[in-house]
């Protein structure tokens, strides 16, 4: 008894080692100054959440130079349409890092984040003062002591830093109004959304906020950067939409204007992620910068050679694994969190590399699941440079683990972990502040990829691991944690004969989140031309304004709480016009986001874009390309027949997707007519009977690549039974439909379906237009063409519907390549119908969409 007792005790005790260990914190050491940077136009409390938090998160592999083979290569192999190359990254950048920055963070990340080809510079080097532009009123600009960023046309050899090529300036400050300012206008080749990043030299007398304006498409977005950090490299403002050309309305300003004794200093200003510039072997990449491995990013952003080039320049894959903990410990050196490490002050508190891994269960079935990996000893030393002890990684690891296993089991069904693995990884030995790797999945094995492509999953991924992020710094802090809500839905807008619109929406509940609920909101409004404005508080769900006539509106409604603000809306949109009583209604039922089309059988594995290539959010730069083999048999092998293997065809694409704004494309093109007020609303308030249709003249209803397509983890329809039944009566009480979309009729196979496509659209499905068809189309007196492949301007309709006209409708458009009709008109004495078997959104010219707007109008409306 006395040896059972003795044992009970030691493994107590062992216990209780194990919990002090894993519940180390950061106990008193604390940042409590002036964040990096700062949007003030948008100064909300997010005091239970990230806000003033230092991160460095990243994306695992990029295409790096192989010194053995002489030639640029990608770090993984090419697996199901992916590889661990592309595929990180779009779990990191546009899900994780705005997750964070929503709840107060500032991010860092050691890979080119902007998704943008094209890139300007303006600097004060080498301008000519069309482009650079400095006005001394309060204080005179004069040149720095020390060397700063200089740009030059070509690529940039190894050791060579841009940072130390040219000059920099520098202004006493003032606290004066009128002050003195440098401003930075760019010419921007083709209008977009491009990444403002900024640098500075940090000198003494530097101060912590420093005014930097960001004028985006005329809508003005105010910063504080604290330049007492971070200097000599670029410093991530936001990403806007810009304009082509160079004008006023789309350029950087930063003022001496501070009531903070002191220095502001100016260097360059970059627009746009750009391409790969950094030569190897006597070539550069010739992919954009993103796709590029981070040691191409760090010698770009000014980095010492130590830092990028680890390896000597010998070995570019080893070069590329560490410095992206390098680039992090040099920046974030000198903080509170890194006292003893040279550096630039960034007082980052935490990094966290995200992988994918390889490995696949033999019988094709079982997910393979996630891993995590700490690092507890370094160099025989158990702590990080503070002090504290390496198993705070240890629990960050195994805190990842468990809340994506949760999470995801909760959403998707059954998830498996492997476990948290203590290995001497670089990315979890070489940072000192906690951090961790996350394997997230395997990319070699299909089930999980099944679920990978699907962005549902990656978003409820995304979301997990940032929940797990914000309670780790809340906790090593003692403080308490709320969980950002999820985006509004129901939203609509109503325009009365006055111009007066009132906006409405409902919460989103989190059934994951008891912390996640809304306690007020922020309305963004796109004006006329003009960028997304900064925002207008509102506290409660609905909003009113007055519309100028004859003007488009967009809106976007985001949800917020202490702990951060969720993503925003789908955007609906308005237009007054008073000279007319009528007004239309357009509804957006496209909300599918889904994984291309799967294979999977006895003998076969895999995914078929030919018979559905899914539906994205946004921009998608996880493809290289199809897949050419499907044999189970050689599962596990990367060979060019190994199971998955795939080509090359579509690397380096940036591959259009839903951007849920498609109201905005169709109310352009009514707005173009100059004849009737247009109001909006997501389909969700239709089929809840939140809007009663009988008070419009015309329902659009936009049902773009909407369909059940049988594998998607969250259940789509283009017409689901509520919206069956209120269509039904809107149109027996004699209003005009018009619906566009891709699946129109295939999507409708029961019969309850198929009556509602009969009686009410008045067609009939004959098939569907075969993968890689031309796109041609004719009727209504004009020829055009629509996307109907994948491409990086737009969503593509890639196998829309055949129809035919049940008498008395009849055909009104048909494709050019097989004559088989697109569009079906219905006029009777009851209502008028105008179904298009295709997006009306995806029609290429907007001069097209215009003028068969125009028609569509005159038929559908009566005098």
């Amino acid at each position: 008894m006395k040896i059972l007792l003795k044992r009970i005790a030691v493994s107590m005790l062992l216990l209780l080692t194990v919990s002090l260990a894993y519940a180390d914190d950061w106990g008193d050491i604390n940042y409590t100054g002036q964040p990096w940077t700062q949007n003030i136009s948008e100064q909300y409390d997010f005091s239970r959440g990230l806000q003033g938090r230092h991160l460095s998160v990243w994306a695992s592999h990029g295409r790096y130079y192989d010194h053995k083979k002489g030639a640029w290569q990608w770090q993984r192999p090419s697996l199901f349409l992916s590889r661990e190359d592309l595929l990180t990254q779009t779990i990191v950048v546009p899900y994780l890092i705005p997750m964070l920055e929503n709840a107060g963070a500032v991010v860092f990340t050691p890979r080119e984040r902007d998704w943008q080809k094209n890139e300007v510079i303006v600097d004060n080097d080498g301008d000519n003062g069309i482009h650079y532009i400095e006005s001394s009123v309060s204080e005179y600009w004069m040149q720095t002591d020390t060397c700063g960023f200089a740009f030059h046309t070509g690529a940039y050899v190894d050791r060579e830093n841009p940072f130390r090529a040219g000059t920099a300036r520098k202004v006493k400050t003032s606290s004066k109004k009128k002050a003195s300012t440098a401003t930075y206008m760019p010419l921007i080749p083709a209008k977009g959304k491009y990444a403002v990043y900024v640098s500075y030299q940090t000198i003494e007398g530097s101060i912590d906020n420093a005014l930097y304006t960001v004028y985006h498409k005329g809508v003005k977005t105010e910063f504080y950067v604290n330049q007492q950090m971070g200097g000599g490299t670029w410093v991530y403002l936001g990403t806007f939409d810009f304009d082509e050309g160079c004008n006023g309305e789309n350029c950087v300003t930063l003022s001496n204007y501070s009531k903070n004794k002191g220095f502001v200093t100016t260097d360059a200003v970059r627009f746009g992620g750009g391409m790969g510039n950094i030569t190897r072997g006597g070539s550069v990449s010739g992919f954009a910068r993103s796709f590029e491995g981070a040691r191409y990013y760090a010698q770009w952003a000014g980095m010492n050679y130590d830092v990028y080039s680890s390896k000597n320049g010998a070995d570019d894959y080893g070069d590329d694994i560490n410095v992206r903990s390098l680039m992090t410990n040099y920046l974030a050196g000198g903080s509170v969190y890194m006292p003893t490490v040279k550096g630039t002050g960034v007082p980052i508190e935490l990094t966290l590399a995200i992988h994918s891994d390889a490995g696949y269960n033999t019988n094709g079935v079982d997910i393979y699941g996630s891993l995590g990996i700490c690092t507890t000893t370094k160099e025989n030393r158990t702590t990080y440079d503070v002090g504290l002890s390496r198993n705070m990684g240890s629990d960050l690891a195994h805190r990842l683990l468990d809340d994506a296993n949760r999470d995801i089991t909760a959403k998707f069904g059954a998830w498996a972990t492997r476990g948290v693995r203590d290995r001497n990884y670089s990315e979890s030995r070489v940072p000192e502040v906690p951090c961790a790797i996350f394997e997230t999945l395997s990319h070699q094995s299909f089930p999980d990829m099944k679920l990978m492509h699907d962005p549902n999953f990656k978003f409820t991924l995304a979301r997990s691991i940032y929940k797990t992020i914000l309670r780790y710094v809340t906790d090593a802090h003692h403080e308490k944690a709320v969980v950002a809500p999820l985006a509004p839905s129901h939203f609509r807008v109503d325009v009365d004969r006055k111009g007066n619109a009132q906006l409405k929406w409902k919460d989103t509940k989190d059934e994951l989140e008891k912390s996640a609920s809304a306690d007020s909101y922020l309305l963004y409004i796109k004006e006329g031309g003009k960028d997304w404005d900064n925002g207008q508080y509102v506290k409660t769900k609905s909003f009113y304004l007055t519309l100028r006539p004859e003007v488009q509106y967009d809106f976007r409604i985001v949800a917020v709480n202490e702990g951060g603000k969720s993503f925003p809306s789908e955007t609906i949109s308005a237009y007054y016009y008073p000279k007319s009583k009528k007004k239309i209604l357009i509804v957006n039922g496209f909300h599918r986001l889904s994984a291309p089309a799967s294979i999977d059988d006895e003998y076969s594995q895999g995914f078929d874009i030919t018979k559905d290539p899914g539906v994205w959010q946004g921009i998608n730069p996880a493809w290289c390309g199809r897949q050419l083999s499907f044999n189970k048999a050689n599962m596990g092998s990367e060979s060019y027949s190994g199971l998955g293997y795939s080509s090359n065809d579509l690397a380096g694409m940036f591959l259009a997707g839903n951007d849920f704004n498609y109201i905005s494309t169709h109310t352009a093109a009514v707005a173009s007519c100059d004849r009737i007020t247009v109001c909006s609303a997501t389909s969700d308030a239709i089929e809840d009977n939140l809007i009663s249709l009988d008070d419009f003249a015309l329902v659009d209803l936009i049902l773009g690549n909407e369909k059940d397509d049988g594998h998607s983890l969250v259940k789509y329809k283009t017409f689901p039974a509520n919206m069956q039944r209120a269509l039904k009566v809107y149109t027996q009480l004699g209003g005009s439909l018009l619906v566009s979309g891709s699946y129109v009729a295939s999507d409708m196979t029961q019969p309850s379906e198929l009556a509602f496509i009969n009686n009410t659209l008045k067609l009939n499905y004959l098939g569907s237009e075969a993968y890689g068809a031309s796109g041609a189309l004719h009727g209504m007196g004009t020829q055009f063409e629509i996307y109907n492949s994948l491409n990086e301007e737009h969503y593509a309709a890639a196998l829309p519907d055949f129809i035919a006209p049940i008498a008395p409708a009849f055909s009104v458009m048909q494709y050019d390549e097989s004559l088989h009709d697109a569009c079906v008109a219905y006029q009777g004495k009851d209502y008028r119908c105008l179904t298009m078997a295709f997006p009306f959104e995806c029609i290429k010219d907007a001069s097209k969409r215009n003028a068969l707007m125009a028609g569509m109008l005159d038929f559908l409306i009566k005098k």
